[in-house]
């Protein structure tokens, strides 16, 4: 239980430390350009690897280009964060869109849209349909 937990603290600590190096140390314009939100961060058992879940606000070829710089910085990153978190070895970092959020806004405009619907039609009074 206590390793489930350390994989935990590290994730946490990693997505930490990347959020502030997203703000203030990648000086690649693609990054630099992009809002980036750090969703979730996934970690192996042996702490090796590295699965960052990032949403980026923005057209598809815009989401493109800011996850090609991302890769860009991937050793930049992966140094850093050895430093930060004084680790032998910081895993290898992967990142991955988080649809969830797009999903998510999907689903609200679905809401609304049906709410709009629902408000348009028109109540008849209960009495119309009795014989």
């Amino acid at each position: 239980m206590a390793h489930g937990r350390r994989v935990q603290r590290v994730a946490s600590l990693i997505r930490r430390e990347l959020s502030d190096l997203l703000i203030s140390g990648i000086r690649d314009e693609r990054v630099q350009g992009g809002m980036i939100t750090i969703t979730e961060v996934e970690v192996s058992g042996d702490l090796q690897h590295c699965k960052v879940f990032v949403s980026i606000f923005g057209e598809s070829n815009h989401q493109k280009e800011v996850l090609a710089g991302l890769h860009a910085a991937g050793g930049f990153l992966k140094g850093e964060l050895a430093r930060r978190l004084q680790l032998r070895r910081a895993p290898e970092i992967r990142f991955l869109v988080d649809r969830g959020l797009e999903k998510g806004t999907l689903v609200l405009d679905l809401l609304q849209k049906l709410e709009g619907e629902r408000k348009e039609r028109v109540d008849f009074p209960e009495d119309t349909f009795e014989k």
